[in-house]
């Protein structure tokens, strides 16, 4: 048998390489292979038992790198502004402007033009939807909106509503997601 000193040595070695899942649950052996005696470890471990938190980790699907540095469906970018038309017009065709009532709509608005843009089914794209709702008075405003992106595979699409008595802005920002 092996001494102590040498049995938590191999066992932090193998700890290091991944071979243990704790220092508490090994138990060195002898056996003979080929009439020589060699080490061997076997495992007892509390982690070998299944628990919730592992079934739970089992069901998530671990996807490998693609090294895909493109999209291979670019953004539709007229197919959001429909939606954008859409969803503004439905939403604020007969609304008057109150304040209260717009803080509102903005947050709902963008949940459903989030959701119905997401329905399109279009891959490794984040989305950001900012909705701006005014009154109408015939002042001036100017709206900026900065973003980081890459032309070449990152979009915007916006639509500008207007009725009697408030104005929305509707913006989509779809970025490649790499």
């Amino acid at each position: 048998m092996m001494s102590d000193p040498l049995k938590d040595r191999a066992a932090r070695f193998l700890k290091k390489s991944g071979s243990l899942s704790s220092l508490r649950t090994h138990e060195f052996q002898r056996k003979s292979i080929h009439g020589q005696t060699k080490d061997s470890v076997s495992m007892v471990s509390y982690m070998d038992e299944p628990s919730q938190r592992e079934e739970v980790s089992r069901l998530t699907v671990q996807m490998e790198n693609t090294y895909q540095l493109g999209p291979t469906k670019h953004f539709p970018v007229v197919t959001v502004n429909h939606i954008l038309k859409d969803v503004l017009t439905n939403y604020l065709q007969e609304e008057d402007y109150e304040p209260e009532l717009c803080k509102q709509m903005t947050k709902t608005i963008a949940e459903v033009i989030k959701a119905r843009v997401k329905e399109l089914m279009i891959p490794r794209y984040k989305l950001v939807v900012i909705i701006h709702i005014g009154q109408l008075n015939g002042q001036s405003l100017l709206i900026g909106n900065r973003c980081l992106w890459d032309p070449k595979s990152d979009t915007v699409s916006s639509y500008v509503f207007r009725n009697a008595s408030l104005f929305a802005l509707a913006n989509v920002y779809a970025v490649y997601l790499e």
